[in-house]
């Protein structure tokens, strides 16, 4: 199946959109710019990126497909669970998934995440006010917490 990648400029500087025939693959942040190859489902999630970077929207629409480990893609669906602007920890979304102690799996889990943004992995903190870690970089993770509280207070999304 043929793969297609496009990107789009963010604040935080360009993020890659892999997609296929049928569901968006990965989106990354990146600094390196292949060759642009779009079709319907780059474009879309393009569009509904720029819309999250405005403050015009809080989830996302997108045809996706999780490839992982069953506990890896149980962790990821119940990211898209926690309310944009919102943060649980790590032990919070391991008892959720029914794993009370498995809190260090859920964040090498999350940290596996190949849709950014749009599965929301930045919303899972550490205990006592500690970030914990992001794939992106903590100064990500910082930023899309804050740009939320900024959006919640904006309330004018789609």
């Amino acid at each position: 199946m043929e793969k297609y990648i496009s990107y789009v400029k963010s604040p935080l500087g360009y993020i890659e959109i892999i997609a296929n025939d049928e569901y968006l693959l990965e989106v990354n942040f990146t600094n390196i710019i292949k060759e642009i190859r779009s079709n319907n489902i780059t474009a879309e999630t393009a569009k509904q990126l720029n819309e999250y970077f405005n403050y015009e929207r809080m989830s996302f629409d997108l045809p996706f497909k999780l490839d992982g480990t069953s506990f890896q893609i149980k962790c990821w669906q119940q990211l898209l669970e926690i309310p944009y602007g919102s943060t649980i920890t790590y032990k919070e979304q391991a008892q959720l998934i029914g794993h009370p102690k498995a809190y260090r799996a859920v964040g090498q889990a999350n940290g596996k995440n190949k849709l950014v943004i749009i599965i929301p992995c930045h919303r899972v903190t550490g205990m006592l006010d500690n970030l914990g870690g992001y794939s992106g970089g903590i100064h990500i993770k910082k930023f899309l917490l804050e740009h939320e509280q900024v959006g919640l207070k904006r309330k004018n999304f789609v």
